[in-house]
């Protein structure tokens, strides 16, 4: 069983890292690439709230799975997947409903950029661009320590 479980353990990391990796590093690049910046914005923004499930619900089962495996002295994966659960949950449902809030005081992206609102977004798209890759490199580190503990 606890061969099983490290399997699909290990399967929930990749799909987690790959998942963020394509998101963060292809699809959202090749919109803005594609499309006007309100024209991605609405693109991308219909897409958060998925991606955001996604996040949530890969450090979830990364972290049911890596409870019920009860590995010995795993008390830096432990933390770690403990710690990216707390900045999904703070980025899903405090920080993403703020800067949705700030966005749609914001007429236009691509007009008036130095607006006081425009740079409230701003900020705060920077904190979630950092708590992205925050919860990126959670993952890869992780996964690190699982390939170097098999």
């Amino acid at each position: 069983m606890n061969g099983a479980l490290a399997v699909i353990y290990q399967f929930v990391l990749a799909l987690w890292v790959g998942g963020m990796a394509i998101f963060t590093f292809l699809v959202t690049p090749a919109i803005f690439r594609s499309y006007g910046r309100d024209r991605a914005g609405e693109i991308v923004g219909k897409l958060f709230p998925g991606y955001f499930g996604y996040k949530l619900g890969v450090s979830i089962l990364a972290l049911l799975l890596f409870s019920l495996m009860g590995r010995p002295g795993g008390a830096a994966p432990l933390s770690f997947l403990i710690l990216a659960l707390l900045l999904n949950l703070s980025h899903r449902f405090l920080l993403y409903p703020e800067i949705q809030k700030v966005k749609k005081g914001v007429a236009s992206f691509e007009a008036d950029p130095d607006s006081p609102l425009r740079k409230r977004f701003r900020k705060l798209h920077a904190v979630s661009m950092a708590l992205n890759l925050a919860v990126l490199v959670i993952g890869i580190v992780v996964m690190v320590e699982e390939v170097l503990n098999i």
